[in-house]
């Protein structure tokens, strides 16, 4: 189990507020700051990458504009977790989400949403948007009304 310090569960009303913060931000002109090569990556199977993932689910579009399709699709149901930034402990807090493509591809999903900028104009950095290293069970996810299927 990880420290308490660094990940929580939100309420759902917290996490439905987020959701919703985020799929406004994203319908009025958020930016979406995705890491397609991130150094994490570097000795890592390459399935398990943001950028093979993304070119796998969506190969003829563009990654920006199918990220923000999906992360407007996301709900509490897919909420995992909400994260604490080690490296950038200033910073907002991160929430964790999977959920499941072609029946069977878990993809594991971690976002901040920050306002940047003096007009405040909204960044929604995808940090990790990659098939999960480890199956997905039940039990990760506190407010998932359907437990046989993910989705």
């Amino acid at each position: 189990m990880a420290d308490e310090t660094k990940t929580r569960i939100e309420s759902e009303l917290e996490v439905k507020t987020y959701i919703q913060n985020l799929q406004f931000a994203l319908n009025h002109g958020a930016k979406i700051e995705f890491q397609a090569k991130r150094y994490v990556d570097e000795n890592r199977d390459e399935r398990y990458t943001n950028q093979y993932t993304v070119n796998t689910l969506f190969p003829n579009e563009n990654p920006l504009e199918a990220l923000k399709r999906e992360l407007l699709t996301l709900s509490e149901e897919n909420y995992i977790q909400t994260v604490k930034d080690r490296r950038f402990p200033k910073r907002s807090e991160m929430r964790e989400f999977g959920k499941v493509y072609n029946g069977k591809d878990n993809v594991y999903i971690k976002i901040r949403v920050e306002l940047l900028g003096m007009y405040g104009n909204a960044t929604t950095f995808v940090m990790s948007f990659h098939f999960a290293e480890r199956a997905f069970v039940p039990e990760m996810f506190p407010y998932r009304k359907c437990q046989e299927v993910f989705s």
